[in-house]
């Protein structure tokens, strides 16, 4: 029998599967989807069965056998092997690549170096043998001092060098107390009178005959120490055994079980319309406004398609989101949810990725990477909030959640939901051509009124001589919400990364000639640069519209937010939660806990609290510059700027209390805010896609982004210009390249970067064009130190 294996080595010439010989003894347990070391060269390396069939192309006597295999059960079923070679063509990327997305972090290979005795101890040299006493191999970072001596040996032939393959994490191991389960026999047991503790656990097991415990729990319990339980186990009172444990990622929460809501007339058609599709690949774009009531169709779907026997995943785009979804999904369904996201340690995840391989869960709650969880019967699919850009990965390999999760609703003939308050223009392109069932939410579920939006000029307050980062309207707004003792979240739009250069008198922001895009503030050289085309030029001194000299970048952060409130309401508790304040793990958990019991006033924060909050005293919510998101040089700038918005207003007045929102802005007559001010889609999405349509945006195209990296400025120029040229010649005349140029970020770790953009409507040729792009790169400029990456159909060209 021979096995088909991808190797974990991420290079283009091998990535294809090799053949190697199952050895005898391997070949009742060997079955496609499991992980194995296999020698490749010099080296041992990990590697992923594929397949296994009985002739090889190649001569049998030649082939090498598998060196060891690593799992009892495949890590990964036909479904997840079969959907790696999909990602390999859709995504462009190595099968090695989409094969270890797939799994959890813990299962991914550590490769470690170290030395192994090949003969008797008292054959090598005296000062080694002390580090082979105890063991039969020395790890080589163990035995950085005496590198000469094994030298020596090494080429005596007494120790070989190997590389030692294991995941990362292990099985979680917990020592558990067996009690024996017959009275007689405890009672039975002698115990000297002095010996008090004994007596005491005694005691203790007498009243728990039968029980298995934790060993810590049973000190605790019965107050006695671990050899006094030891003493007892040898006098037959009990066993002990050390047995596999899931680590809980919710051990501190308390969930009370919840029963379903009574759906309104909207929810139940929308709920009837996706359940008379239960088991056909249909997608459905469920558009409802903010506070509409999404999460309780989900949950109820859920339940309908739980009821026949089959599994569910729930995807929601922000970590932040998880531990109120999260704790949603376990009121209303126990012990059968697991709960996949970053936020988890790797043993975590490692934990729930089990329990869900092994069936003993039917829901899997979690971010980007729970679309791969190992589900065999699928009934249901739900991208939550799917116009996020966090959906698409943003390295190899860059899939995007949405497009995976319709691939699998294909294979297993089940629907995917897609929710939004603000759906992406593709999605709800596609809804309006029938491609997606739209499906309309107009009203909140709990009949409140859409919270009241004031939209503030900036441009005004400061000719009031307001040069603060708070508006006069806003600063009167918090200090009233302070005395009412009710809850204020504060947003700062810090997305992007650049700064752009904004006239504070006239509201006008520098922008490209070319491009209809805002020019990126380099501090370095005091130039404004356009990222799209190339174009550059200083940063003025006076505005060229109104020739006020008030022109300067514009960016500022949350840490100086706080200073400013301090001043502003120095009683009010503030809570921050940005980058610096989430890095340890739990901590958006403790923040909005906190927040939620009361414990702060003011909750300020970047893009990770725009969404998916559910407070009932929140009755103010206040977004510090709108604009930052709404100037980045990207053709998706006004989409995300409406979006954020109306997902930030929509966190104002979810229940009893009528909610307030102001949106300081210095360019308040731009479509993308006044719409959001009403949650307006419709006339949003047909002003938008007019622009789309004029520049040659998706949805209209779709589009390619590639770029180039050398540590050599010239030499990446020059090799972006002859791709660019090649991709010329080869495609059709209708296709469009626009670059090369450099890249927004234009130097990352010391390497130049530089970009090119593909846009086409219908180009059969891509696909095969990209890999010979990819042949030239292998062959000529990889060896040179340059790197290409292919992303097709990004979120974001920046």
């Amino acid at each position: 029998m021979i096995a088909e294996v991808i190797v974990d080595v991420a290079a283009h010439p091998i990535d294809r599967p090799f053949d190697y010989a199952i050895p005898a003894h391997l070949q009742v347990l060997v079955e496609p989807g499991m992980r194995v070391k296999v020698p490749f060269g010099p080296r041992k390396v990990l590697g992923f069965i594929t397949a296994i069939k009985e002739t090889s192309e190649f001569d049998p006597a030649r082939l090498k056998p598998i060196h060891e295999l690593m799992d009892v059960v495949p890590v990964l079923n036909d479904e997840l092997l079969e959907m790696a070679k999909w990602m390999k063509i859709q995504t462009v990327c190595f099968e090695i690549d989409a094969l270890q997305v797939m799994i959890p972090s813990a299962l991914r290979a550590k490769y470690e170096k170290r030395f192994v005795l090949n003969a008797p101890l008292e054959d090598i040299a005296e000062p080694l043998r002390s580090y082979f006493e105890k063991r039969p191999f020395v790890r080589s970072q163990d035995a950085v001092e005496v590198y000469d001596l094994l030298k020596k040996e090494l080429n005596r032939g007494t120790i070989v060098a190997d590389t030692d393959i294991s995941q990362q994490t292990a099985v979680k191991k917990v020592r558990m107390i067996h009690i024996a389960d017959s009275l007689e026999k405890l009672e039975s047991i002698e115990i000297r009178s002095n010996a008090k503790q004994q007596v005491k656990l005694m005691e203790y097991m007498k009243n728990h005959a039968g029980k298995a415990i934790e060993s810590s729990r049973l000190q605790k319990e019965a107050g006695v120490s671990l050899p006094t339980i030891y003493g007892l186990v040898e006098k037959g009172a009990a066993t002990i055994n050390n047995e596999e444990s899931y680590r809980d990622p919710m051990l501190d929460a308390t969930i009370e079980q919840k029963q379903s809501l009574q759906l309104t007339e909207a929810q139940q058609t929308a709920f009837d319309a996706i359940e008379r599709s239960l088991n056909t690949p249909k997608t459905f774009l469920l558009h409802g406004i903010t506070g509409s009531g999404k999460t309780e169709i989900y949950l109820q779907t859920i339940d309908q398609v739980l009821k026949e026997g089959k599994e569910a995943i729930m995807l929601v785009p922000e970590i932040s989101l998880t531990p109120q979804m999260t704790l949603r999904f376990k009121e209303r369904f126990g012990d059968l949810v697991a709960v996949l996201h970053s936020g988890l340690s790797a043993g975590e995840k490692y934990d729930e990725w089990r329990k869900i391989q092994r069936a003993e869960v039917k829901v899997v709650v979690g971010a980007r990477s729970a679309i791969f969880a190992p589900f065999q019967n699928l009934g249901l699919i739900i991208l939550d909030e799917e116009h996020e850009s966090s959906y698409k990965q943003d390295d190899s390999p860059r899939y995007h959640a949405r497009d995976v999760a319709i691939w699998r609703s294909e294979q297993h003939n089940c629907p995917v939901i897609l929710g939004s308050a603000t759906p992406s223009l593709e999605s709800y392109a596609r809804a309006q051509k029938g491609v997606y069932e739209l499906l309309v939410l107009e009203k909140r579920a709990k009949n409140q009124p859409l919270p009241d939006v004031q939209i503030i000029d900036m441009r005004e307050e400061l000719r009031n001589g307001n040069r603060s980062m708070f508006s006069i309207p806003l600063a009167e707004a918090i200090r009233e919400r302070l005395e009412r003792k009710e809850q204020v979240v504060l947003f700062l739009n810090k997305r992007g990364y650049s700064s752009f250069v904004l006239c504070r008198d006239c509201g006008t922001v520098m922008q490209c000639p070319n491009c209809d895009i805002s020019l990126t503030y380099h501090r370095s050289s005091e130039l404004m640069k356009c990222h799209y085309c190339g174009y550059d030029e200083p940063v003025p001194h006076i505005c060229p519209e109104c020739e006020s000299e008030h022109i300067r970048f514009f960016g500022t952060g949350t840490q100086k937010v706080e200073e400013e409130l301090a001043k502003l309401v120095p009683e009010a508790r503030v809570l921050r939660m940005d980058v610096d304040t989430t890095r340890n793990k739990g901590a958006h958990e403790k923040i909005l806990s906190a927040f939620g019991e009361g414990k702060a006033d003011i909750l300020l924060g970047t893009q990770m609290i725009a969404k998916g909050l559910d407070f009932p005293n929140i009755t103010l919510v206040g977004v510090l510059s709108a604009d930052t998101t709404l100037h980045l040089p990207d053709f998706r700038a006004a989409e995300k700027t409406y979006q954020l918005l109306t997902q930030v207003s929509g966190r104002a007045g979810r229940d009893v209390l009528p909610g307030e929102v102001y949106v300081q802005s210095y360019t308040p007559e731009h479509y993308a805010i006044t719409l959001a001010k009403d949650q307006l889609y419709e006339p949003f999405y047909d002003q938008e896609m007019a622009m789309r349509r004029a520049s040659g945006y998706p949805p209209y195209y779709y589009v390619v982004n590639i770029q180039f990296t050398h540590e050599d400025l010239m030499t990446v120029a020059g090799y972006a210009d002859q791709s660019v040229r090649y991709l010329q010649s080869q495609l059709s005349a209708s296709t469009i390249i626009i670059g090369p140029s450099a890249s927004l970020i234009a130097r990352v770790n010391n390497r130049y970067r530089y970009q090119c953009l593909i846009k086409y409507k219908k180009e059969p040729k891509l696909a095969d064009v990209l890999q010979q792009l990819i042949k030239i790169y292998r062959s000529e400029w990889l060896k040179k130190g340059a790197t290409l990456s292919i992303d097709m159909n990004p979120t974001s060209v920046m």
